[in-house]
């Protein structure tokens, strides 16, 4: 595949504290559910792409775990690192907060990405302000924190402003040819995505008795015409929860 003239392709990373929206967001950008969601934090463990391809441009995201400030278990610090490994290799960066308030965490993980990234701050969940002039000083205390590459109030969950914040990213990926095929949504494969949604199920409808250390494992992954026939492992804390996933 050769470079087309003036054709750009670059990584971004979307970063922020937990429950701040951004796999909703990478969802919504690349038009599929590739990473799960909850209203739980750290429903996201893993370093997940999400690729949108259009002409002249492709967008590879990098959704990334919340990270944690306030909890250093095991878990947490291999989320961290892994949030801290997509900062140093992505050409944009992606900063979420809720639209309703920005707190210390927010600016600890404002402070996290390199100085040289170019910064898009990106306002989440606009459609939940009951007062849109509040907007006005939000916007203001966030310009003062960075020399942001710009300031984009949306909802991933309506998708409303979604084109606006693609054209200001598209203004700072470098030229290059694609990474991905034109049809790639992902780098994950389908037996991954698998085991996320089972995970996902667990936390939507068990969240409140069984513990977020709940993995998932994939132990056979069959193809019927247009059916997938999978088998799934489930591992939990203590024995006790078994009963609970099974009832």
């Amino acid at each position: 595949m050769t470079t087309e003239t003036g054709h750009r392709c670059g990584h971004v990373a979307v970063v922020g504290r937990p429950s701040v929206g951004k796999s909703t967001l990478v969802n919504a950008l690349v038009g599929e559910r590739i990473s799960i969601t909850s209203r739980k934090a750290q429903t996201t463990r893993h370093r997940i792409v999400g690729v949108l391809t259009e002409p002249g441009i492709q967008y590879v995201f990098v959704d990334t775990p919340g990270f944690q400030t306030r909890h250093g278990s095991t878990l947490n610090a291999r989320l961290n690192r892994s949030v801290r490994e997509a900062l140093a290799d992505v050409d944009v960066v992606v900063w979420m907060v809720d639209a309703a308030r920005v707190n210390e965490a927010d600016r600890r993980v404002l402070a996290l990405v390199p100085g040289d990234k170019p910064v898009i701050a990106a306002l989440n969940k606009v459609d939940l302000v009951a007062d849109k002039g509040a907007l006005l000083p939000r916007i203001a205390e966030i310009a003062s924190l960075r020399d942001f590459a710009a300031i984009v109030p949306l909802s991933a969950e309506r998708g409303t402003q979604l084109d606006a914040l693609k054209g200001e990213i598209a203004k700072m990926l470098p030229a290059g040819q694609p990474v991905y095929g034109p049809d790639d949504l992902t780098d994950r494969d389908e037996r991954f995505l698998a085991a996320e949604y089972v995970r996902e199920q667990i936390f939507r409808r068990l969240g409140d008795e069984v513990p977020y250390a709940t993995t998932v494992g994939i132990e056979s992954f069959e193809h019927q015409g247009d059916a997938r026939l999978i088998h799934a492992v489930v591992w939990v804390d203590k024995p006790g929860q078994r009963a609970i996933l099974l009832g």
